[in-house]
């Protein structure tokens, strides 16, 4: 069989493209490999209609809703590998199996990574977290405190005293400069320049170097990222460089720069939340839509 559309990843980006494509009657295959970027969080924030609701419930509804249309199929499998064809696309799952499709869309995500330090890791997505959108507000206004893990996260630390006192640990990434200093200074966050040993605690106090601990309400870091499947490198696809890592580029329809490959999610986004990727995927959906027809 050949699908019209094969959507790697089945988050919320690829639900929702699904969703336009399904309500199109178009052939849909999702291949997913069931690990969601959020799966560390308990709940889900900023996604209106969804705030407060555990993100795994999220996804497993909209699952079942895409899977109550008859031209969609789901497979438990990670997509390895994809070649283009002169009918569209090939692409290898790491089960063995072989899927051809007219369009592929890219909604595979991004892979996350922390600084090294002890104890932050096991903490990712419950008291250390990139988004003060996100779990900010949770804090209730209590001592927050910001890593640094690139020049880049001074942003960070000027956003968060909306959300709570700031103490920002420059753990000898960089140091600020007169200006940035003076920003710092105007919106009352605390500078610590002492190096961070590890973490620790309920939530993340910071334990710094001359074994001082600094307690938080919780911990803002921003990682890197990497793309989590091969698949846009193998198949060429042009990419940007973002301010946590590299993404996908697209145009307006959420086509990258190879035709017949669309992206949409974390993985084609400088920035990542539950409502960017549902819009994300919707527009991808849509624009793979209408590439069938005015092709």
């Amino acid at each position: 069989m050949v699908y019209d559309v094969i959507i790697v990843g089945g988050s919320y980006a690829g639900l929702s493209a699904g969703l336009q494509l399904a309500r199109a009657r178009r052939s849909v295959l999702v291949l997913d490999s069931g690990r969601r970027r959020n799966r560390f969080a308990e709940t889900s924030h900023g996604f209106l209609g969804q705030d407060g609701r555990a993100p795994g419930a999220i996804a497993d509804e909209a699952r079942d809703q895409l899977l109550a249309y008859p031209t969609v199929q789901w497979l438990e499998d990670t997509a390895v590998e994809a070649t283009r064809t002169d009918a569209g696309f090939v692409l290898g799952s790491a089960a063995g199996q072989q899927f051809s499709g007219k369009r592929m869309i890219l909604a595979s995500g991004v892979i996350d990574e922390l600084p090294d330090i002890d104890g932050l890791s096991q903490r990712w997505g419950k008291s250390v977290f990139h988004c003060p959108y996100c779990h900010g507000y949770e804090l209730n206004q209590r001592v927050i405190g910001v890593l640094a893990t690139s020049p880049m996260s001074i942003q960070h630390a000027l956003l968060l005293p909306d959300w709570g006192p700031t103490t920002f640990f420059t753990n000898g990434v960089f140091e600020p400069d007169t200006e940035q200093l003076m920003e710092l200074q105007r919106r009352g966050v605390t500078l610590e320049s002492r190096r961070v040993s590890h973490v620790t605690g309920e939530r993340a106090d910071v334990v710094l170097s001359d074994g001082q601990t600094i307690a938080v309400a919780g911990l803002f870091a921003m990682p890197r990222t990497r793309m989590a499947s091969p698949l846009a490198e193998q198949l060429g696809c042009v990419f940007e460089d973002g301010p946590m890592g590299p993404f996908i580029q697209t145009d307006a329809t959420q086509q990258t720069s190879i035709c017949g490959v669309f992206a949409c999610g974390d993985a084609a986004l400088a920035a990542g939340s539950v409502a960017l990727a549902v819009g994300d995927g919707a527009r991808a959906g849509a624009g793979t839509h209408r590439s069938l027809i005015f092709a």
